[in-house]
């Protein structure tokens, strides 16, 4: 299992020419001298070369996101947090539901790392959200809320109501036109597991905490199967974030 720490000297250096070359200022793509140098860039260099749709979720041993309440501050340590702003730097847009924005009142922007806020984007079927969120009240990013009504805070694209809300590819079809084609899908369980559960996801990240909820608000969820020759079994990497491990899944090569 490898890892590597933010600390690591090399860190910084690949950091900061990932994000040149990923903007375009002609420079040419990292190389990495250690082991946990390369292991820092095939976790974000497809991502950072787009497009990309990539899903993330930080969870206790026992599988859940969240407390019952829907307290999750912070299930999963330092290093992932680092981790979700690296991301969120390299993203056009960031994804969230709902019901996180309800529960956390995110703001969604970069300040762990150096690099540019994404546009938020928001899925809110019902327009249930209020405007006095971060979303809505900050000027830090641009935001999106998808839904389909069209009264509610926020620049609102409305869509046409799914079985079970807004139907993902439609959002992945409708962010695209925009121009937003790295996509990050940050939570909550429900709003990933319905990109995973349509194949849209690229990569599918679940970071594990050692740490025992024992209720609460569940990570992923998927419709039942009967037999166990049935569950997905894509290619994983795995790695240490500090004291949390990663499971980095390439749905890409699902079988």
């Amino acid at each position: 299992m490898i890892g590597f720490s933010s600390k690591d000297t090399e860190i910084p250096h690949l950091w900061s020419r990932l994000l040149a070359a990923e903007r375009g200022r002609r420079v040419a793509p990292p190389e990495a001298e250690t082991a946990a140098g390369r292991a820092f860039l095939e976790l974000y260099g497809d991502f950072a070369a787009g497009p990309f749709t990539l899903g993330h979720l930080g969870q206790s041993v026992d599988g859940r996101i969240a407390t019952e309440t829907g307290h999750s501050h912070y299930v999963t340590g330092e290093e992932n947090i680092i981790h979700l702003h690296r991301l969120r730097a390299l993203a056009d847009a960031v994804i969230v539901g709902a019901g996180t924005v309800a529960a956390d009142d995110p703001a969604l922007t970069v300040r762990h790392v150096t690099g540019r806020n994404p546009v938020r984007v928001v899925i809110d079927p019902k327009g249930t959200l209020p405007a006095v969120r971060k979303l809505f009240t900050d000027s830090d990013a641009p935001t999106l809320v998808l839904s389909t009504v069209e009264q509610g805070p926020g620049e609102r694209i409305v869509l046409p109501p799914g079985p079970n809300g807004l139907d993902p590819a439609a959002v992945v079809e409708t962010l695209r036109e925009r121009g937003l084609t790295r996509l990050f899908v940050e939570g909550g369980g429900v709003t990933v597991s319905s990109f995973l559960k349509a194949g849209l996801l690229d990569r599918l990240q679940i970071v594990i905490a050692p740490l025992l909820i024992g209720s609460g608000v569940p990570a992923i969820s998927l419709p039942s199967i009967q037999k166990m020759d049935e569950a997905l079994r894509p290619p994983c990497r795995i790695s240490r974030m500090g004291e949390d491990v990663l499971f980095d899944f390439d749905l890409r090569k699902s079988s």
